[in-house]
């Protein structure tokens, strides 16, 4: 059943509004229509283009700042920020991420940026990883984007647990569990060996 333009522009909004990440490509693809349709609703609509979502998104939700490496060296981009409770941040996978052979994106990256995002989301000046448990769970391919989302899971045996989760679209691609040593815990892992 094809949608009137009113309908589908109403559906749109809906959609950006659940999912700022959402790229104008994967619109398309949902909507049945082409890029170029997507661009001129959004103008219609006074919706801005992806870019500017994310700066939007991330200068309203967080006024924090990354306090264990310089926010350049974060792995990805982070829009979402509360130190020693969640973070977020967004990878675009290009040509330099990915195998020429196949375009599958090369682990390293999406461990980089799982790994930069736990280290960042740690509130002291020194945050180190000790140990990670890590899998993934899809292969990612070139132009998809990686949403790595964190969350601080408590303490155990004098490390912060850090708890990092990767998505392309609502599909898990990464899960990793991230063993943080930090300064300021008043025992550090010199003492405490990490069991399995």
């Amino acid at each position: 059943m094809k949608r009137t333009k009113a309908e589908r522009q109403q559906l749109l909004k809906e959609k950006i509004q659940d999912s700022p990440f959402i790229t104008d490509e994967q619109l398309a693809n949902q909507f049945s229509v082409s890029i170029q349709t997507i661009r001129l609703d959004r103008m219609e609509l006074s919706i801005p283009e992806l870019r500017e979502r994310i700066k939007h998104v991330a200068t309203n939700q967080w006024n924090e700042t990354v306090k264990a490496l310089p926010l350049e060296e974060v792995i990805g981009e982070v829009i979402d920020l509360e130190l020693d409770v969640r973070a977020i941040s967004i990878l675009d996978i290009t040509t330099e991420f990915v195998f020429s052979r196949n375009k599958i994106a090369r682990g390293h990256h999406l461990f980089a940026q799982a790994n930069s995002l736990a280290v960042a989301v740690i509130n002291d000046d020194l945050a180190l990883t000790a140990k990670a448990e890590i899998k993934f769970t899809r292969q990612v391919k070139e132009g998809e984007r990686v949403i790595a989302k964190a969350i601080v899971n408590g303490e155990r045996k004098g490390l912060t647990i850090v708890d990092v989760n990767s998505f392309v679209g609502n599909e898990k691609v990464f899960i990793g569990t991230f063993y943080m040593y930090r300064s300021n815990l008043e025992e550090g892992v010199q003492n405490n060996e990490i069991s399995n």
